[in-house]
C-alpha cells in the first residue's frame, strides 16, 4: 500500500470515529430525540464506532509481518462489527410501521440471512475458501470471498423492497431517510465483493448513518415543537382560568347586603358580575386573540363590580381610541385587577386607576396605570407572577411584549406592545 493510500485510510478512519463520536453525544443528549429513537441511534453510532476502531487498528498492524493473528482476529470483528449496522434498518422500518417484530417475515428473514453471514464468518476462521491473511501478514480473497458478502447484500435488497412496501405507513422523512440510508450502502457492498473497499465502505455507512440521523432528528423536533406548544397552550388555558376566590365571596356579599339596601343597585351589580364570569369563561375556549373591544367591555364590567365594592375610594378612567387590533383573551382584564389588588392605598385613599391606547407605527400599545403604593418584588413577589403569566402568553399568541415601571408621582405602569404584523 502506497504511502498517500495510507494518509488517505488514516483520515478516513480518524474521521469516521469523530463522526461516530458526535452521533453518539448528539443522541444521548438531544431532548428532541424521543426514547426509542435514543436508544437506536446510540446503539447505531456505537457498532460503527467500534468499526472504526477495528479500521483503525488494522492499519496499525498492516505493514508488521509479526502481527498476522492479530490482524486476523481484527478482521474477523470488523466484519462482525460492519454487519449488525446493515442489519439494524430492519428494527427501524418495522418500528416506523407499527409491525410487532416478533410477528415480522421479514425480520426472520433478515435474521436467518444474518445467521447465515456469521456462520460464514466463523468458518473463514477455518478455512481460506473465503479470505486469508498469509503469516507474513497479508490479506487475499479466497474463491468464495463474493459468496460470503452475499447475505449482506440481500439483508439490502430485502430492506429496500421492506421500504417500498410499507412506504405508505411511513412519513416522508422516515421513508427519505431509510433510502438514503440503504441504497447507496446496497451500492457499496456490491462493490466490495470485486474491489476491497472496506474502510470505504464503513465510512459511507457512517455519513448516510449521520444523514438519516439529521432527518429522524428534524422530524422529532417537529414533533417535539408541536409538544411545546400543546403545554404552552395548556398552561395559557390554565393561566386565563385564575380568579381570586376572595373577589368572588366579596362580590356575592356585596349584592347580598345590596338586595336590602339598594334592589336596583344590586340588579346591575349582579349583571356586571354575570358579564365578568361569561367573558372569563368565553376565554377558555378561545385558542385565538380577540378583539380589543371584547377585553375592554370584560374589563368596565369587572371594574363596575370592584366599585360597588370600594364605592369612593376606586376611580377609573379611559382613554381607548384605538381599539381595532387583538389581544390574547383575558390580558387587560387582569392588568386593571393586578392594579386594584395591589394600588389600593393602606391610609383609605382614593385609587386611581388609567387605561390608555394609542396606535404607533409598528403596533398598538395598552397602558395600564394606579397611583397606589406600587410593589416591590422583594415583599411581595405575587403581582409579578400574575404579569409574568399574562406576559407568557402575550409572547406565545401575539410575540407582544409587556413592561413594568414605577410612576412617577407613585403607582405602577403596566405597557403592553402587539407588533402591527400580529395585528388581525
Amino acid at each position: 500500500m502506497t504511502e498517500w493510500m495510507y494518509t488517505v485510510d488514516y483520515l478516513l478512519a480518524g474521521a469516521l470515529l469523530v463522526m461516530m463520536a458526535i452521533g453518539i453525544a448528539f443522541s444521548a443528549y438531544m431532548p428532541a430525540l424521543n426514547k426509542w429513537n435514543k436508544r437506536y441511534f446510540l446503539t447505531l453510532f456505537s457498532l460503527l464506532f467500534l468499526c472504526a476502531v477495528t479500521c483503525l487498528l488494522s492499519l496499525f498492524f498492516y505493514d508488521d509481518p509479526t502481527k498476522a493473528a492479530t490482524e486476523r482476529v481484527i478482521y474477523f470483528f470488523e466484519s462482525l462489527f460492519m454487519s449488525v449496522p446493515i442489519f439494524m434498518p430492519t428494527i427501524f422500518l418495522l418500528h416506523c410501521s407499527h409491525e410487532k417484530i416478533k410477528r415480522s417475515v421479514l425480520f426472520y428473514a433478515m435474521t436467518a440471512l444474518l445467521c447465515v453471514y456469521f456462520a460464514i464468518l466463523i468458518a473463514a476462521q477455518f478455512t481460506d475458501v473465503f479470505y486469508y491473511v498469509t503469516d507474513d501478514n497479508r490479506f487475499f480473497y479466497g474463491p468464495l470471498y463474493k459468496l460470503s458478502l452475499v447475505p449482506l447484500v440481500l439483508i439490502m435488497l430485502l430492506n429496500i423492497v421492506g421500504v417500498i412496501i410499507r412506504r405508505k405507513k411511513l412519513s416522508n422523512k422516515h421513508l427519505v431517510a431509510l433510502l438514503v440510508y440503504l441504497i447507496p450502502m446496497s451500492a457499496a457492498i456490491i462493490v466490495q465483493m470485486f474491489i476491497n473497499v472496506e474502510l470505504f465502505v464503513v465510512f459511507g455507512m457512517a455519513l448516510f448513518a449521520i444523514i438519516m440521523f439529521v432527518l429522524i432528528l428534524s422530524d422529532n423536533m417537529e414533533q417535539y415543537m408541536r409538544q411545546q406548544q400543546e403545554i404552552a397552550h395548556q398552561r395559557a388555558s390554565v393561566m386565563v382560568l385564575q380568579m381570586r376566590p376572595h373577589f368572588i365571596y366579596n362580590t356575592m356579599m356585596t349584592i347580598y347586603c345590596l338586595c336590602k339596601q339598594d334592589a336596583d343597585k344590586a340588579q346591575q351589580v349582579t349583571l356586571d358580575f354575570t358579564d365578568y364570569l361569561r367573558n372569563n369563561f368565553s376565554a377558555i375556549a378561545s385558542e385565538n386573540p380577540v378583539p380589543f373591544a371584547d377585553e375592554l367591555k370584560h374589563t368596565q364590567a369587572y371594574l363596575a363590580v370592584e366599585q360597588a365594592q370600594h364605592e369612593d375610594n376606586l376611580f377609573t378612567e379611559f382613554d381607548t381610541p384605538h381599539t381595532l387590533f387583538r389581544v390574547p383573551p383575558l390580558t387587560l382584564q387582569p392588568l386593571v385587577e393586578n392594579a386594584v389588588k395591589h394600588g389600593m392605598k393602606l391610609e383609605g385613599d382614593p385609587l386611581h386607576i388609567y387605561v390608555k391606547t394609542r396606535k404607533t407605527n409598528s403596533g398598538s400599545e395598552i397602558v395600564v396605570e394606579n397611583d397606589g403604593p406600587g410593589f416591590n418584588p422583594a415583599d411581595d413577589n405575587e403581582p409579578h407572577i400574575a404579569l409574568n403569566n399574562i406576559r407568557q402568553r402575550l409572547e406565545m399568541m401575539c410575540n407582544g411584549t409587556l413592561t413594568i415601571s414605577p410612576r412617577d408621582g407613585g403607582g405602577t405602569v403596566v405597557t403592553v406592545f402587539i407588533p402591527i404584523s400580529k395585528i388581525s
